[in-house]
């Protein structure tokens, strides 16, 4: 199986993008390493560091199994966002600021993935009021349901999540062995309205989706259109807002304006490492 090595990356560890909350497709191995299957392709993704501060400092070889230099072109460079200067990007985030300095040391390896947004939008709408193990266990049984086959690997049978037509055409029954509950008609209403309209563009037209509200509507925003300045506030960054900075947890609006004006562009980086930090200071996987 042929490997791409990436040398001398900087600000990526695997731990930290694949656990981050932005997607749910990619699974850790044994060896520290993450399998995953995006773009239609399933590849094997690691870091090596590089000499004895590698691990700390998130420096090192990224090794990509299963993927030729022509895929790394054409998907992965900008899949994982490798030509964003990060380091730059925790610097603005930490100056004057403890609890981002903190947040910042706790996930120095994450990178937002550039994902497909039809996939964003299906994930996030599963997402609702769950967590992410049943999320990664809905989202499986769903392609291997609906899903068009892809190439196997390592002798496991690999499904796309299936399209925008192939949702459309099934009505929330055919779902049933996915145990999506709610979310099943939300799904098939969602396909339904993207067959008919085209996908969104924008917060307005995806907060316009059937049973998506402003926390995956902004999730959708963030990891699909790939704006940076969308900060989803859910349990986990509410509970980093009150905790760090003084909110009260219901106060979501106070949180969104704070954010807006302390964060600005790179809201949606800032949300990543704050998730990221709060979940790792309460032993949460």
């Amino acid at each position: 199986m042929a490997e791409y090595v990436i040398e001398n990356v900087r600000d990526f560890h695997p731990e930290h993008i694949f656990e981050c909350g932005q997607c749910f497709r990619w699974n850790r191995q044994d060896d520290g390493s993450y399998t995953g299957t995006a773009m239609g392709r399933t590849v094997n993704i690691r870091l090596c560091p590089e000499g004895d501060e590698g691990e700390k400092t998130c420096a090192g070889k990224v090794i990509i199994k299963n993927a030729s230099p022509e895929d790394y072109e054409k998907i992965w460079r900008q899949y994982l966002d490798l030509d964003r200067d990060y380091g730059m990007i925790k610097q603005r985030l930490s100056a004057g600021d403890e609890v981002m300095e903190n947040a910042v040391a706790a996930g120095r390896g994450i990178r937002i993935l550039k994902q497909d947004l039809w996939e964003t939008i299906v994930s996030f709408i599963i997402s609702q009021n769950n967590n992410i193990p049943r999320i990664k266990g809905c989202i499986e049984k769903l392609s291997a349901l609906a899903g068009e086959r892809l190439e196997d690997y390592d002798g496991q049978a690999v499904y796309a999540l299936p399209t925008v037509e192939r949702l459309a055409r099934l009505e929330s029954d055919d779902l049933a062995p996915v145990r999506l509950g709610y979310r099943a008609p939300y799904l098939i209403k969602t396909a339904r309205m993207v067959a008919e309209k085209g996908l969104p563009e924008n917060y307005e037209e995806v907060s316009a989706l059937c049973g998506v509200g402003p926390k995956v509507a902004n999730c959708i925003t963030l990891f699909g259109l790939h704006d940076l300045s969308s900060f989803p506030i859910d349990v986990w960054v509410r509970r980093v807002m009150n905790e760090m900075y003084g909110f009260e947890e219901k106060d979501v609006r106070g949180m969104a304006a704070f954010a807006a004006e302390r964060f600005g562009e790179l809201g949606g980086i800032a949300q990543q490492y704050l998730f990221y930090y709060i979940r790792s200071k309460k032993g949460e996987s």
